[in-house]
């Protein structure tokens, strides 16, 4: 069976003044109902661009993008990238869902939370503004939002940023989308409402059995909630597999950097966390060779000056397992023993 969604050498640059910032680069991934993939990598990396072409969000007149973006649909595959604007227009919010990293922004302060879930659910439904309402609220109760009837009369800005989150997400999935995209949707919350709002991503994936894709920075947060994940630099996947070979067998020194950089229960104790050293390369001016050298500790094992001149190719260095990097695995293996001491 095919994969929901599937992405083909996509690619998003903008021209600038400056020159063109290459801000997605030949990116290739797929996702499959009831399959969380997460996006991984700092900011600027390219997740989110990523995401808005898959959504036709981009402006076409200020973007240059090319590849695919297939949704297989039960009607027959639409390329989202080449589609008409209005095929996509009709297949946001009903096949593919969005939920955006500020709710409070994405939520319009002048209206009630009811009348915007219900604007919502009205686009591809035929019902009275009560029965919008009505859905409005059944989808709030069911998001963990208490006294539902109520709150559905009340304005953005009588709720916690916890609690919009909860919204959006109501918004992103009142009519029952395939695929779900949630761009940084722990952002700004305490740890207590991060773990509350990931479990109930998880629910709610069980509930409609949808393809989710999650967008963070953080690789702590994906530990419990991922299948499967893509490390993302510089605008290039440089790692993508499943979640436990990322964290267990990390094939790329930017990942391994990453885990390096977040607490572990069972690292060494008295372990200091270690950072990346030095800044991401700007996008419109890469390096010739690998993007990641300059912040590399470990490409002048690399005989031949090859990471400063020849980009690697993303390669399948085990079944699933692919990773864009010179090393070979003996010196990868000796690069993981860093990785909480004990990989």
């Amino acid at each position: 069976m095919k994969p929901f969604l599937e992405v083909k050498n996509l690619s998003v640059s903008f021209p600038t003044e400056d020159g063109l910032v290459k801000a997605s680069n030949d990116i290739s991934f797929s996702v499959s109902r009831g399959e969380t993939l997460a996006v991984v990598g700092e900011s600027g990396s390219g997740k989110s661009v990523t995401s808005l072409a898959v959504m036709g969000l981009h402006n076409r007149k200020s973007a240059i993008i090319t590849g695919q973006a297939i949704l297989n649909l039960n009607s027959g595959p639409v390329d989202t990238i080449s589609a008409p604007e209005e095929v996509v227009r009709k297949l946001r919010g009903k096949s593919m869902a969005m939920i955006f990293q500020d709710p409070m922004s994405a939520l319009h302060p002048y209206y009630t939370i009811g009348d915007q879930l219900s604007e919502a659910w009205r686009l591809y439904n035929e019902g009275s503004k009560a029965a919008g309402i009505k859905r409005a609220t059944e989808m709030l109760d069911l998001v963990g939002i208490p006294a539902a009837a109520k709150r559905v009369r009340e304005y953005p800005h009588q709720f916690s940023g916890g609690m919009r989150q909860r919204v959006m997400i109501a918004m992103a999935l009142i009519n029952n989308p395939s695929l779900l995209i949630a761009d940084e949707p722990t952002t700004a919350l305490d740890v207590t409402v991060q773990s509350q709002i990931l479990q109930l991503l998880r629910d709610m994936q069980k509930e409609f059995n949808m393809a989710v894709i999650l967008i963070t920075h953080d690789l702590g947060v994906v530990a419990e909630v991922a299948d499967r994940a893509c490390v993302m630099y510089a605008g290039k996947i440089v790692e993508q597999s499943n979640i436990e070979e990322i964290y267990y067998k990390p094939d790329h020194p930017y990942t391994i950097g990453l885990l390096n950089s977040i607490p572990r229960l069972d690292q060494i104790e008295g372990r200091r966390l270690q950072a990346i050293p030095g800044q991401p390369p700007s996008l419109i001016s890469l390096p010739a060779g690998c993007a990641f050298q300059p912040r590399c500790t470990y490409s002048h094992l690399v005989p031949g000056n090859l990471c400063r001149t020849q980009v690697p190719d993303l390669n399948e260095k085990f079944a699933g397992h692919f990773s864009r990097c010179h090393l070979t695995e003996a010196q990868l293996i000796e690069a993981r023993k860093s990785v909480g001491g004990q990989l």
